[in-house]
């Protein structure tokens, strides 16, 4: 098991320092991801919106965020185990705890 410690990496676009951290390390090595982000988060989101059609020819992605799809709505919350602020593509309902990434994997 390969062991990830937290790095910062500085964004290509804007040069801001942004940090990879252990649990985004692991998930791009169960994608088969060789490479780091290259952009901070803020970046990516703005590249990816300014793509609208998608890199590939004969379709791709719609500026609405999927194949034709509406693009999701996204929740602001608060992790219900670490306390850290996420977000969830569903309105939580009070009911049930909600978690961040991390404390989910758990």
């Amino acid at each position: 098991m390969t062991m990830f410690t937290e790095q910062t990496l500085t964004c290509v676009d804007c040069g801001t320092s942004f940090p990879f951290t252990a649990s985004e390390q692991e998930f791009f090595a169960e994608k088969g991801f060789t490479n780091p982000p290259r952009r901070c988060k803020p970046c990516r989101i703005e590249a990816k919106n300014n793509r609208g059609g998608g890199g590939f020819s004969g379709g791709g992605r719609s500026s609405t965020g999927g194949f034709g799809a509406p693009a999701r709505e996204m929740h602001d919350v608060t992790c219900s185990s670490c306390g850290t602020a996420t977000q969830v593509p569903f309105k939580p309902n009070g009911m049930k705890p909600v978690y961040c990434r991390d404390c989910f994997r758990k």
